[in-house]
């Protein structure tokens, strides 16, 4: 019965994942793949938002699956799907690549220099923010570890593309803050015993947004690891925090 059970449920994530439908963009000659959910009932003579979700170094690669593994199941739920109508796009990078741009203190299993994979999401975001049917002011960045570092790194570098960004157990380059501390609001989120990305780091990147003027909001779990994220994806408001953030409120 356990076996069965445990079938059941992975049978189910996987109907459940099957809604994020499989695309892939081509710039030049380099192909992204990514996954994207489309918001509940769609209209296409509405304006909706975008929430851009960036995964961590273990879900690279070329399945366009994997990228799913956390985080994909906090848009799914009927009630957030409900209650946050929008466009929720994961792209995926590829074995050798990763979201870290030019800042790379950790030296993954890959020799780049520059991400083209970010690149690529960049280019993917400013195609796709220019849809009739996206509301510009209200487009999302989210990422956990690998993907928290790409959070800050796609901040600096379109600071004036995002409302709002949830960089989770990730780490960033503090001097490249200044263009985005005043212009986006930014939750960060860390376990106090991940040793992986240790906290200390998400807290350098806190304080240089604070010396920027920036007002960040913080929250280190007690007694967590590195996998924070499913701390922040509990948080009652997380998505509600997130969309009541507009380019327009500024």
């Amino acid at each position: 019965m356990k076996y069965l059970f445990l079938i059941f449920s992975v049978l189910t994530i996987y109907s459940q994942n099957e809604n994020f439908e499989k695309k892939s963009f081509i710039y030049k000659t380099d192909t992204l793949n990514y996954r994207i959910l489309k918001p509940l009932n769609y209209d296409s003579s509405k304006k909706y938002p975008v929430h851009l979700f960036l995964h961590g170094a273990g879900e690279r690669g070329n399945d366009n699956e994997s990228q799913l593994i956390h985080g994909a199941n906090l848009f799914l739920k009927e009630n957030n799907r409900k209650k946050y109508p929008s466009f929720v796009i994961f792209p995926q990078s590829p074995k050798n690549d990763w979201w870290g741009g030019y800042y790379d203190p950790y030296k993954f299993d890959y020799q780049v220099k520059n991400s083209k994979a970010l690149k690529l999401v960049i280019n993917l975001m400013d195609e796709f923010i220019m849809r009739s049917d996206v509301n510009k002011n209200k487009i999302y960045v989210s990422g956990l570890s690998m993907g928290g570092m790409g959070t800050f790194s796609i901040l600096s570098q379109r600071p004036d593309m995002f409302a709002a960004a949830t960089p989770i157990c990730g780490d960033g380059d503090p001097n490249s803050v200044k263009s985005f501390a005043k212009k986006v609001p930014i939750w960060i989120f860390h376990g106090a015993l991940d040793r992986v990305v240790h906290p200390n780091r998400s807290l350098i990147m806190a304080q240089s947004i604070i010396e920027e003027n920036g007002s960040p909001r913080v929250t280190i779990y007690e007694n967590v690891y590195h996998d924070s994220w499913n701390n922040a994806f509990d948080e009652k408001d997380f998505l509600s925090w997130i969309h009541s953030k507009s380019k327009t409120n500024e």
